[in-house]
């Protein structure tokens, strides 16, 4: 009994840590308790026995058989105890770190109070926030607007994600040119001359812009259009947009459009997203920290889309005057004014710039420069800027006229100056190199024999439009995206019967070659009618009484099938060399015809001619687009005369009168006028 009473004891004692029933007055009772029994009694009363095991413990009289029933309970007791324990320490690792921390922030900021110390870097934060607001006259909406996220932000513990989100998106609102422009300085004289001294030719870009900065100055507010500087790489686009804000005393952003698909890089994430962040427009704001600066949006013709939005759509409301005084951006979620705002766009293909966003912008074509241009602007920009970024001097290199024209002509006859650069350059790479390598070097001056030596061999002939041509072959004119450039159209007869189209041509250029084709096919059955009519006038005795035959272009055929031609009777071939390169465009309706004329009836069309036009089944010639950049094309070839539609003639002012010297013009109406200009004997 004794024994059994220790155990019961020991038992009780490692319990005690954890049942509450098992306190001092309970030790003390069980020390005091008169008897065995009466101790298993008072230790049973304490454990949570089920009442089938508490009625057979009452049962049991014997207290040896109590004492042994009484440890099997207590020993239960303790296993349960210990996994209790077990659970209980594994929940207590397992609370939230974010949580102690919390309270551990809130003691330390209540000691700080305590001790009078200096505010929680939260406070700091809220503090300086709360100042920013007042001092950046924010409008009244975007200000209501913060001031409810600041209060939010200040019940947000700062352990939590949505903290740093909202602190964030308060710091946005801070941070933007609110109220802080920038003042305009516009001078006439001055920014004419930076014009001048930034760029050469270019005078109706040039005069565009001049007329803009008078406005400015006349009245600041004016928000006006937005401009588009459309043309071919190369030739100037970003760096007059350099100028402007040269000129206006502005601060410059240029970011590219070039590929981009999501509109959220315009109109910014919602805040809802992970990693949100506002458009490029509110980015560029902030950086430059004026809310009136020269925004440069390049190559808006190249924008994407995709299942992530039109970008292009979401400019709409960015360039729009009476739309982007309000604009308002995903993240931000107000609005915010970008009438003063001066955008200025790029592109290269104004085709591919979508209508509604084209209606919002004011176009100024930047077409590409003559080789006497590219000579001056090699001349008093770019060989003193390769010189000096070569580590070279004046005395040390130089080009003589011959040399660099051959340079321009032979190698860099792109619409812009950017190849030309890339050449001269290399000229520059060759004359360090012999400076380092040669003690005896005094002077690099290449000849044009030399070109050939140093840059490879000749990217262009010279000579390439005046060779003389074949029956067949004529040269036409063509718009690219990159300017104007030359097109030859070739053609050959074969055996058999039909017409075969080469050279990777589009719809439309496909149906031109069909017309055309058709056309030339009932001229030349015009005409065999024609000499059958005038050989039995002349046979028959009634040859005043016959009537006179119509033009032949204009000559309805009796019997079309009896009239065999050429083209009836050979397969013609028709391509259009460099058949890697997609062409399309209603502009060589004109030039398809005239080769299927020359090879048709075995006359040379002249070499120094190049034409535009497209033609109808009627046979007159229709306007056509591009005509300043076919001049220039023209030009750099050394072409002597152009054909080109009577109603484009007009056009024709757009070309400077430098570019239109040593060129002969001939607007035409009808074919029967080309042929008329194109076959003529020298």
């Amino acid at each position: 009994m004794d024994a059994y009473t220790r155990s019961v004891i020991n038992q009780v004692k490692k319990l005690s840590e954890i049942n509450p029933y098992f306190n001092e007055e309970m030790k003390l009772a069980m020390l005091n308790s008169p008897s065995p029994g009466s101790l298993a009694d008072l230790v049973a009363f304490a454990l949570s026995l089920d009442v089938p095991e508490a009625q057979d413990f009452l049962e049991t009289l014997i207290v040896k058989k109590r004492f042994a029933k009484l440890l099997v309970y207590l020993k239960r007791e303790k296993d349960v105890a210990d996994i209790q324990k077990k659970i209980t320490d594994e929940v207590n690792d397992k609370v939230n770190k974010y949580q102690r921390e919390y309270f551990l922030r809130e003691q330390l900021k209540v000691i700080r109070n305590e001790l009078g110390l200096d505010e929680d870097d939260k406070a700091k934060d809220i503090k300086k926030m709360r100042e920013g607001l007042e001092e950046g006259n924010l409008p009244e909406e975007a200000k209501k607007a913060a001031l409810e996220e600041l209060e939010r932000l200040e019940s947000i513990p700062d352990s939590s994600p949505e903290y740093n989100v909202t602190r964030t998106y308060l710091n946005w609102m801070v941070q933007l040119p609110w109220d802080k422009s920038s003042d305009d300085k516009v001078d006439i004289d001055a920014a004419k001359k930076i014009l001048e001294k930034d760029h050469y030719g270019l005078e109706k870009p040039k005069e565009r812009i001049m007329e803009f900065l008078a406005v400015r100055k006349l009245k600041p507010e004016y928000d006006g259009t937005i401009l588009c500087l459309a043309g071919p790489p190369g030739v100037g686009k970003t760096s007059l947009g350099h100028s402007i804000a040269k000129a206006l005393g502005r601060k410059f952003y240029r970011f590219s459009l070039g590929g981009m698909k999501d509109e959220a890089e315009i109109k910014g994430h919602r805040r809802t997203y992970v990693g949100a962040m506002p458009g490029k427009i509110i980015q560029a704001l902030k950086r430059v920290e004026v809310n009136n600066p020269v925004i440069m949006l390049d190559e808006i013709d190249k924008i994407g889309k995709s299942y992530q939005g039109d970008p292009a759509s979401a400019l709409l409301e960015v360039l729009d005057p009476e739309q982007n005084k309000t604009f308002i951006d995903n993240y931000l979620d107000v609005p915010f004014d970008l009438s003063k705002v001066l955008f200025i766009a790029t592109a290269n293909y104004v085709g591919e710039i979508p209508e509604a966003l084209l209606d919002r912008m004011e176009l100024i074509d930047l077409s590409g420069y003559t080789i006497e241009e590219k000579l001056s602007i090699a001349t008093k920009w770019v060989i003193p800027k390769q010189l000096k970024k070569h580590g070279l001097s004046s005395k040390e290199f130089s080009i003589g006229v011959p040399v660099l024209k051959a340079l321009v002509s032979d190698y860099a006859r792109e619409p812009g100056v950017r190849v030309m650069e890339q050449f001269i350059a290399k000229l520059c790479r060759r004359a360090a190199l012999e400076k380092v390598s040669n003690k005896r070097f005094k002077k690099f001056a290449p000849s044009v024999a030399d070109l050939e030596k140093i840059l490879g061999s000749k990217r262009f002939e010279t000579d390439m439009a005046q060779q003389p041509l074949m029956p067949g072959v004529v040269t036409g004119l063509a718009w690219t995206s990159f300017g104007g450039d030359i097109l030859f159209v070739e053609s050959i007869p074969l055996k058999g019967k039909g017409f075969k189209l080469t050279g990777q041509l589009g719809d439309v250029m496909g149906e031109s070659a069909n017309l055309a084709y058709s056309y030339v096919k009932r001229v030349l059955q015009s005409q065999i009618e024609e000499e059958q009519l005038k050989s039995n006038k002349k046979v028959s005795k009634k040859a005043k009484n016959v009537q006179v035959v119509p033009t032949p272009s204009n000559v309805p055929a009796p019997n079309p099938e009896e009239a065999t031609d050429f083209l009836a009777t050979h397969e013609i071939h028709l391509h259009l060399p460099a058949g890697a390169t997609p062409k399309d465009g209603p502009s060589a309706g004109v030039t398809m015809a005239l080769a299927l004329y020359s090879l048709a009836t075995h006359q040379m069309v002249r070499g120094d001619v190049a034409m535009t036009g497209e033609l109808s089944l009627t046979g007159k010639v229709l306007p056509v687009g591009g005509i300043k950049e076919k001049v220039l094309a023209a030009k750099r070839a050394g072409i002597k005369q152009i054909i080109l539609p009577w109603q484009n003639e007009k056009d024709l002012k757009e070309v400077p009168e430098r570019h239109r010297k040593g060129l002969k013009f001939h607007p035409v109406k009808h074919f029967d006028e080309v042929l008329k200009i194109a076959l003529k004997k020298k």
